[in-house]
């Protein structure tokens, strides 16, 4: 089944608000993709274009290599599972998976023998005569799962399925459905706010503010090396540091940050001197240590310290500079190393400069075209 979902300069616009600014992008068939944004930036918009509750203001829409823009949403080859998952609670759980399968008139026997397959699949091979209000939130889940595969749909399109479940079960569901995908080979494309799904569950994530899609890559490559001020703040934690270029070597840029020292990292922009540019350091990339390492260059006090079990995350006032966030793992602080970390005391730091990024610009701005690392098609 070819589940290649191409989005070419769709755009959205309600009056005059225009919700997605012209975009193209090209989600692989098999792929575990994902939209990954603050609530209002248009993820969810862009799945009801792709599922056709919405048709796009302008551009097109292809599943499989056919336009799929005038197709009204009972025709197209996908299956939605919803927040709230609106499963019937007055049904059996053999009910809800099977009801696609009656309405498209296949008959009882082939329904069962496709619930039951799905019911192992998704490892509730014993419910299929439960109710559904008698589940567990994530049966539920699993069941909403199954009953948008029983129409063996070449798309699942899953907006935000995770986000009512308490913090341990998401956890679990996040291995769930990737295995599932897995499983079936099945395109799934994925709404959700929360930066930990998106990076664990999917193969590629594209990251969205205001109507635009900033960046498109894998998970790691989003965090390692953000291409925009926002993707580089709203993927994990950073710390950041505008300034002005001093000098570049070998794709190392070198910054005047206002502190007593010059600070460096890895250009991911040109970048020449007298630039303005901004260093973006992640809390869990300082080395701190006491006040008398003078292997360590940049200096500061202890503002606040948060012990978060795996971590100590501490807020640093620098030398004459910014208030700055730092995390150290705790089984490698010892007692001996948080006992000279206390709130109010001073200590040093540093970190390692390649593993830092810098961009272009002081100030946060749009992607440029090369940012956006996207299959776009005419």
């Amino acid at each position: 089944m070819d589940g290649r979902v191409s989005l070419r300069q769709v755009a959205m616009r309600f009056g005059d608000f225009t919700a997605i600014q012209p975009t193209s992008l090209e989600i692989e068939s098999g792929e575990f993709f994902s939209f990954l944004g603050p609530s209002g930036c248009g993820k969810t918009t862009l799945l009801n274009m792709i599922s056709g509750f919405l048709t796009p203001s302008e551009g097109s829409v292809a599943i499989g290599g056919t336009d799929m823009t005038r197709v009204p949403v009972n025709r197209r080859p996908t299956a939605m599972i919803f927040q709230n998952l609106a499963l019937f609670p007055l049904m059996s759980v053999y009910q809800n998976i099977e009801f696609g399968l009656e309405v498209r008139g296949i008959d009882r026997q082939a329904r069962r023998r496709r619930a039951d397959e799905l019911l192992e699949l998704v490892a509730l091979a014993d419910s299929g005569d439960k109710p559904v209000a008698d589940l567990s939130g994530g049966q539920k889940q699993r069941i909403a799962i199954a009953r948008a595969l029983a129409v063996e749909p070449r798309v699942l399109l899953l907006d935000e399925p995770l986000s009512a479940l308490d913090l341990k079960l998401r956890q679990h569901m996040r291995t769930e459905l990737k295995a599932i995908q897995r499983k079936t080979g099945i395109t799934f494309i994925y709404i959700t706010h929360d930066q930990g799904e998106a990076l664990t569950m999917s193969d590629r994530v594209a990251v969205m503010s205001e109507g635009r899609i900033q960046q498109v890559a894998d998970p790691m490559t989003l965090y390692r090396q953000p291409k925009t001020d926002f993707v580089a703040n709203f993927v994990g934690e950073n710390n950041r540091f505008p300034g002005r270029v001093v000098s570049r070597e070998q794709g190392m840029v070198t910054l005047d940050v206002g502190l007593p020292a010059p600070l460096a990292g890895h250009a991911m922009d040109p970048l020449e001197p007298g630039d303005e540019a901004t260093l973006y350091v992640r809390p869990e990339q300082w080395r701190v240590g006491p006040a008398d390492d003078q292997r360590l260059p940049l200096s500061g006090v202890i503002r606040t310290e948060h012990f978060e079990g795996a971590w100590l995350t501490l807020e640093i006032a620098l030398e004459q500079g910014p208030m700055i966030r730092a995390q150290v793992p705790h089984a490698a602080a010892g007692e001996s190393l948080e006992s000279q970390l206390a709130v109010g005391s001073v200590c040093r730091l540093d970190y390692a400069p390649n593993q830092a990024v810098v961009l272009a610009g002081a100030e946060a701005g749009q992607p440029s075209e090369e940012a956006i690392d996207v299959a776009a098609t005419a």
